[in-house]
C-alpha cells in the first residue's frame, strides 16, 4: 500500500478516478493549483547541475530542438486541430492557453524513465521554460487579445511558476537542504500532481457526465496530438535511423505540453471552462504515457 501511494501512475490515475467520482473537493483544493504547481517546479529544477550551463555552445543545439519539438510541432497540431474541430470560444482560448505553455515539467522524469536521452530532455526543456517568458505571453496576447488576458497578472503567473521555483531551486542547492529533501522529492512530485490533476478533473466534472458532446472534439485533439503525433515521430526517427534514446527524447517533448501549467493559467485568467482543454488533454497525456511504459516493457 506504501508503494501504491509513492508510485506515480496509480495516484494520476487514482486522481483521475476522485475528480471524476468525487468532484466536489475541487472547490477546496482550487487555490492550491498554483502553490502546488510552483512545488513541482522547484523540485524538479532542483537537480539541475550549474555544470549543465558551463557550455553555452553546448546547449544551442538541444534548446533549439525542444523549442522547434513543442513549440513547432505540437504548437501546429494543436493550433490546425483546434480550427477544424473546436466551435466554442471558451475551449478556443483554452487550447491557445495550452499552446502557449512550456513542455510538461514530467518530461524529465519520464526520460528517465523511459531511458531516453536524459541530458538531452533536461537542456531542451529548461530552454523551453526560459523560451516560455517571451512565448508565454506573446501567444496568449497575440491570439486572444490583450481585452482578454490581464497582462499583469499572466506576468505574476509565470513569475511564480517559473522564475521563483528556479531561484529556490538554487537556494536549496547552495544551502545543502536540497540533500534532505532529495530522498522524498519523488513522493511531493507524485503528490504535487496527484493535487493539481484531481482539481482539474473534479472542476470539471459535470460536463465530462452531462456534456460528453463537448468533450468529444476536445478529447480527439488531444488523442491526435498525444498518440497520433507520437507515433508518427516514433516513424520519422526510425526512417532518419536517429539514435532510440533521443527519439523517446523526442517524443516525449513533442506531444507533452505543461498541462497543469496551462489548467492553471485558465481557471486564473478565464474560468472553468477555458479549463477543459488542459484537463482532457491531462488525462490522454497520463494514458499515454502508461502505454509508452507498457510499450516499452512489453520489447524488452
Amino acid at each position: 500500500m506504501i508503494k501504491l501511494l509513492r508510485n506515480r501512475e496509480f495516484l494520476l490515475l487514482l486522481s483521475i478516478v476522485l475528480g471524476l467520482a468525487l468532484g466536489g473537493g475541487a472547490g477546496w483544493t482550487k487555490e492550491m493549483v498554483i502553490p502546488a504547481l510552483a512545488g513541482i517546479m522547484t523540485l524538479a529544477v532542483m537537480g539541475v547541475p550549474g555544470s549543465v550551463f558551463s557550455s553555452p555552445r553546448a546547449l544551442v543545439w538541444p534548446v533549439l530542438i525542444g523549442l522547434v519539438m513543442n513549440y513547432g510541432i505540437l504548437g501546429a497540431v494543436l493550433f490546425g486541430f483546434r480550427a477544424l474541430l473546436i466551435q466554442e470560444e471558451a475551449l478556443k482560448a483554452g487550447f491557445i492557453i495550452v499552446i502557449a505553455v512550456p513542455p510538461a515539467v514530467a518530461v524529465i522524469p519520464f526520460t528517465m524513465l523511459l531511458k531516453g536521452d536524459s541530458p538531452f530532455s533536461l537542456v531542451a526543456t529548461i530552454g523551453c521554460y526560459l523560451g516560455a517568458l517571451v512565448l508565454m505571453p506573446l501567444i496568449a496576447v497575440g491570439f486572444l487579445g490583450s481585452e482578454f488576458v490581464d497582462q499583469s497578472k499572466l506576468i505574476w503567473i509565470m513569475i511564480e511558476l517559473i522564475l521563483i521555483p528556479l531561484v529556490l531551486s538554487r537556494i536549496l542547492l547552495w544551502t545543502g537542504l536540497s540533500q534532505k529533501i532529495e530522498p522524498h522529492k519523488g513522493t511531493l512530485t507524485n503528490w504535487g500532481f496527484f493535487l493539481v490533476t484531481y482539481t482539474i478533473v473534479g472542476l470539471n466534472q459535470a460536463i465530462f457526465f452531462r456534456q460528453p458532446l463537448v468533450i468529444a472534439p476536445v478529447a480527439l485533439v488531444a488523442l491526435v496530438s498525444s498518440f497520433g503525433l507520437g507515433f508518427a515521430i516514433e516513424k520519422i526517427g526510425l526512417i532518419f535511423k536517429v539514435d532510440p534514446k533521443k527519439v523517446i527524447s523526442l517524443v516525449l517533448l513533442g506531444t507533452n505540453k505543461n498541462t497543469g501549467l496551462a489548467a492553471g493559467l485558465a481557471l486564473a485568467l478565464f474560468g472553468d471552462r477555458t479549463a477543459l482543454p488542459a484537463t482532457v488533454s491531462t488525462i490522454f497525456m497520463i494514458v499515454y504515457i502508461v502505454w509508452l511504459g507498457f510499450k516499452q516493457r512489453k520489447s524488452s
